[in-house]
């Protein structure tokens, strides 16, 4: 006997039990097309033509903006809390990217002829349909195996399961809400990285210079310039190739060092024997600093926990007495040090950087006090941002979950 086709989610508000309906998505929105124009039609000004540049992470933006003159626009014009959707890209991946124009971005705009227009009624629930693995599934079936193009056809003739119009609209006003909340801590952090970076230049010397132009209070004197190895025992991980298996000791390399900590994606484990061996060349503790050599290069993580892990083709910046381990780390993220790195690299289409070369970076050192200061101030802006970013995470997973759970 046929296993009975599911009718509802799994998550909904309180009230509802309606079977939800498997409509054609012709019969539910409203599609118009976009302006096929020539290079002699555009102009400095005029109508702007929204294309698939002006999309990123399902907002309008300003980008490579193109207009065209006025007299020679024969197609729609968009209107407010419109959806306008890539149907046609050199790129698969960008085929189903798509926006909800919350505002028109310039009096009057069009869509190009790659793009497709949607008005409905539920335009929050249609948008976060968009955003489903079922309107992702929907896509990929009507690509084929060459033709990067959805036709308007295809787009109508696109099969979902709605409900009735007032949970439609609850689920559509709950993701707005959400999305909300993601791009204003996505704003926060944006913002906070880019004070962070002004921060960095302004209490760090520039090159060639012995002062920083902003000191904190009762602090003169100038900085001493070092090479990173006169003051710290750098090192490099292990440069043999263990035997990987399916548990045991992590064995971290470049990937896995930046923005300030360790991750382990897609990381690779080694035999505790092999974990031994290696810790007696370049064992890791905390304070210490890792910076990626090959492909990440500069990518910095600092130790802040007791390590469980062994690394390879990762510098390893030794915390010792003669520095404030977080005035080290926040001083390897400027941008003198960004650049001494990056100049003249090593290697072919594999870039890398070798561990001399790391030893001799040119770092400048104030006193233990002032290094103190700068450390601590900064390490208070890292956890502010590393605050947002998990609260950043933690609702891409909620709305994750419930693009999941909430959809048939």
């Amino acid at each position: 006997m046929a296993k009975e086709e599911k009718k509802a989610p799994k998550l909904r508000f309180n009230g509802y039990t309606n079977d939800w309906e498997r409509k054609e998505f012709g019969d539910i929105v409203e599609f118009y097309s976009g302006l096929t124009y020539k290079p002699e039609n555009i102009a400095q000004s005029g109508t702007l033509v929204i294309r698939s540049s002006n999309i990123h992470n399902s907002q309008y933006v300003n980008a490579d903006n193109v207009y065209v003159k006025n007299n020679i626009v024969n197609s729609e014009y968009v209107k407010k809390q419109d959806i306008v959707v890539v149907v046609r890209n050199g790129s698969r991946n960008l085929i189903g990217k798509h926006a909800l124009l919350t505002s028109i971005p310039h009096n009057p705009s069009v869509i190009g002829a790659f793009m497709t227009g949607i008005r409905s009624s539920d335009n929050q629930f249609i948008e976060t349909l968009l955003n489903t693995e079922q309107f992702k599934r929907e896509i990929n079936k009507n690509l084929g195996a060459t033709i990067n193009q959805i036709t308007t056809s295809q787009f109508k003739k696109m099969r979902f399961h709605f409900s009735k119009q007032k949970e439609n609209k609850q689920i559509g006003v709950l993701f707005t809400y959400l999305d909300n909340s993601i791009n204003l801590h996505e704003r926060k952090c944006e913002e906070l990285a880019l004070i962070k970076k002004a921060l960095l230049q302004k209490l760090f010397p520039k090159k060639d210079e012995i002062k920083p132009e902003v000191r904190y209070k009762n602090f003169s004197d100038a900085w001493e310039q070092r090479k990173l190895g006169e003051v710290a025992d750098v090192r490099d991980g292990t440069h043999d190739s263990p035997k990987y298996i399916n548990e045991g000791y992590p064995l971290l390399t470049s990937k896995n060092v930046g923005n300030g900590y360790i991750n382990y994606d897609d990381v690779k484990y080694v035999s505790e024997k092999d974990y031994v061996q290696i810790n007696k060349r370049s064992k890791v503790d905390v304070n210490d600093i890792l910076m990626g050599m090959i492909g990440t290069i500069g990518n910095l993580a600092l130790i802040r926990e007791e390590p469980d892990f062994a690394i390879k083709n990762v510098a390893l910046i030794k915390y010792t007495s003669n520095f404030d381990h977080q005035f080290l780390f926040q001083e390897l993220q400027t941008n003198s040090i960004s650049k001494e790195l990056l100049s003249g690299m090593d290697g072919g289409t594999q870039k890398f950087v070798s561990l001399k070369k790391i030893r001799n970076l040119s770092v400048m050192f104030p006193s233990k006090n002032e290094q103190n200061q700068i450390g601590l101030s900064l390490a208070r802006f890292d956890d502010l941002i590393a605050l947002h970013q998990r609260k950043l995470e933690r609702l891409k997973q909620l709305k994750k979950f419930l693009l999941q759970n909430m959809f048939i």
